[in-house]
């Protein structure tokens, strides 16, 4: 919004909230255009102003805005291309004055003009037609001015997004306001899977790292929180975001507000037959209503900002664009092969042998094999069988079909009452990652009746009689103990 040679710029501006990673690059092609505040959101109405509604392509980050064009009362409100909140924020802030709700979709915008949606993000995967790119996805997400750390489960996708960020921690502009040593994450029940893959890899990388415990208890306490928070009332999403919800209020006890996460694995999925790359499609389309609602919405509850580079629009192009030949798991190839390879560096390498081909753990198993038992067992006690059998005539939409689900859904109901909000959760077996429909290449997989599509079936009492033989590995941080002073120094002066 600028002013030269006459009355140009004259736009009533409007609500936006988001980060645009490539706002320098922008601006550098926008010299002509007087820039009044160094926010990083200014260039969408010069964009504008320069290009019309077209520009929302150019824009590199994640973001919702409404831009409202006073010389003929026209409005534009876009989204970013995969979806991280409502455009509302929340549902909850329109449940008391609307009638009806619907998502605005990811990749969209609205053009009072036309009076219609339209998408705006068409890369050639979706209109149906490595290490590097990831690289970039990552150092990109570094540019912050508030501390900052990366959530590292000890997996393989958030350990090469903890080890990236080390690596080129130093060069960034965040480790000149805060510090070159890289802050991790991470969350379990006592003896989880996680917490020890992830002592692991902090210890290798040299992170400051802080692991937290939190008890079945503790999350069952949290549940009605967290449904309401996260406004879904789908199993599989509630289960992950619980620990995810617990531990963004930690951290945000010591100082932190934002964070990289890893982030769906679904764009180099192992897929066993090439028409299965059209369910890639289908799951990433859908990923606004599963696994980027649970990374937004059980982070932004305690006002910590999540960035997931596994969503960058070019890494996602160039994932996509992979032959699907590659992705099919085979004799000596697991799942995920094409990333593992990538990352595989004798010389220099990023992670050790033994995290980089770690096999892939259901966030809500990582935590403690015995969570998801722990919530089964309270919504038996919550959810009796005639409540159970009736539950087609009670919740005739989206009927639940397990005394979990219909449990979440009481507590869903009594937050959002309405027909409207109930219809914001999709029907049908979720497609949230690594559940069984997001598996339905594996033969063995669609054996498990479980909705989180816990890996295998024998790997998981394995797992717990490994547990159960490791119930301490030492050197775990309390969550009650405060990050170093220095970054904790430097989030006050912010503050």
């Amino acid at each position: 919004m600028h002013e030269q040679g006459g009355a140009r710029g004259n736009f009533g501006g409007g609500p936006v909230n988001g980060e645009i990673y490539n706002h320098k690059q922008l601006r550098e092609n926008l010299k002509s255009h007087q820039f009044r505040t160094g926010s990083d959101c200014e260039v969408i109405a010069h964009l504008y102003e320069e290009h019309g509604e077209e520009f929302v392509d150019m824009l590199d980050g994640m973001f919702s805005f409404v831009l409202l064009d006073t010389r003929d009362q026209s409005f534009i409100a876009a989204r970013d291309a995969i979806g991280s909140i409502w455009f509302a924020s929340e549902m909850k802030a329109l449940s008391d004055d609307c009638e009806r709700f619907i998502s605005f979709p990811p990749g969209h915008i609205y053009s009072s003009k036309q009076g219609e949606l339209r998408r705006w993000y068409n890369p050639p995967w979706f209109l149906e037609q490595t290490p590097s790119a990831f690289e970039k996805a990552v150092v990109k997400r570094l540019m912050t001015d508030v501390p900052f750390g990366v959530l590292l489960s000890g997996g393989l996708d958030s350990s090469l997004v903890a080890a990236v960020a080390s690596r080129y921690l130093a060069d960034s502009e965040a480790a000149c306001q805060w510090e070159s040593q890289l802050h991790t994450f991470c969350i379990g029940l006592e003896s989880s899977p996680d917490l020890k893959a992830a002592r692991q890899v902090a210890d290798y990388l040299g992170t400051r790292h802080h692991a937290f415990h939190f008890t079945v208890q503790e999350g069952i306490d949290a549940l009605e929180e967290v449904i309401y928070h996260i406004e879904t009332y789908d199993v599989t999403t509630i289960r992950a975001s619980t620990p995810m919800f617990l531990m963004s209020r930690k951290i945000k006890s010591l100082g932190v507000k934002m964070v990289q996460m890893k982030f769906l694995e679904v764009t180099c999925i192992s897929i066993r037959h090439q028409t299965r790359r059209g369910f890639t499609k289908k799951h990433i389309k859908a990923l606004h209503l599963y696994d980027c609602l649970r990374a937004s919405k059980s982070t932004s509850a305690w006002g910590v900002e999540a960035r997931v580079p596994f969503l960058d629009k070019e890494f996602i192009n160039i994932a996509m664009n992979i032959d699907p030949e590659w992705k099919m798991i085979r004799p000596g190839r697991i799942e995920k092969w094409v990333l593992r390879n990538a990352f595989d560096h004798d010389q220099k390498p990023y992670l050790p042998k033994h995290i980089l081909y770690r096999q892939k753990e259901q966030f809500s198993d990582g935590v403690g094999y015995s969570w998801i038992d722990g919530l089964t067992d309270h919504a038996n006690s919550q959810v009796t069988d005639s409540m159970l059998i009736s539950a087609s005539f009670i919740y005739p939409e989206n009927t639940p079909t397990t005394k979990e689900a219909y449990y979440y859904r009481t507590v869903f109901e009594k937050f959002f009452p309405k027909n409207a909000a109930r219809s914001t959760v999709p029907g049908g077996p979720s497609v949230a990652c690594s559940t069984a429909k997001a598996v339905e290449w594996d033969a063995e997989w669609l054996k498990n009746p479980d909705p989180s599509g816990r890996a295998a079936l024998g790997n998981h009492a394995a797992a717990c009689e490994e547990a159960a033989g490791n119930a301490s590995y030492g050197n775990v941080i309390s969550g009650s103990q405060k990050v170093q002073e220095g970054i904790v120094a430097k989030a006050a002066a912010v503050v």
